[in-house]
């Protein structure tokens, strides 16, 4: 796997739950958000400030955005990331887009992230 190259975004994120019939939350003019329905749940990832009264839901994630775009075939863009950070005990939530992956972690282990993604060969830019 080639080393990646990877940005912080700015603000801190939230990613919260609501039942699978809910209706489609509005965000606004938010930066980062992502929004996915199954069966079983809608999950919303936003700012905190957009997080609905009486969701069960966890504040203080950080996004590490990979450069994209990624082509479809490239492999191991997800194990290159999350071996070393599960391995340093820093856990993930993922979210895809059709471009590229980006990563939250808790806002405590940002900078160990930072530090682990960095010793594994992974280049952060501003």
């Amino acid at each position: 796997m080639k080393k990646l190259t990877l940005s912080v975004l700015p603000d801190e994120l939230a990613v919260w739950q609501l039942p699978p019939n809910a209706p489609l939350p509005s965000v606004g003019e938010s930066g980062f958000w992502s929004v996915t329905r199954t069966s079983d749940e809608l999950s919303v990832v936003s700012a905190p400030r957009l997080v609905l009264p009486g969701c069960s839901f966890e504040k203080s994630w950080r996004c590490i955005g990979v450069k994209g775009p990624l082509p479809f075939d490239l492999t191991g863009v997800l194990a290159a990331l999350s071996i070393p950070l599960a391995e340093a005990g820093v856990s993930i939530f993922v979210v895809s887009t059709f471009d590229t992956d980006y990563l939250l972690v808790k806002d405590h282990q940002l900078e160990l992230a930072s530090a682990v993604l960095q010793l594994a060969g992974h280049v952060f830019v501003d």
